[in-house]
């Protein structure tokens, strides 16, 4: 899921360069988005570890 949004990211910062700024700001949203996600299950799956 870390790729996805790395991705994203990159998709958006690309698009952002050429001006599409539409599909730059979908990209950087989907980015956000799944980098939460990851960073919520990356904690749960931490705190349920050591628990």
């Amino acid at each position: 899921m870390l790729t996805w949004s790395v991705i994203f990211f990159v998709v958006a910062i690309i698009a952002g360069l050429f001006g599409f700024g539409g599909i730059s700001a979908a990209a950087a949203g989907i980015a956000k988005v799944l980098f939460v996600i990851f960073l919520a299950l990356f904690l749960v799956t931490l705190i349920v570890q050591y628990v």
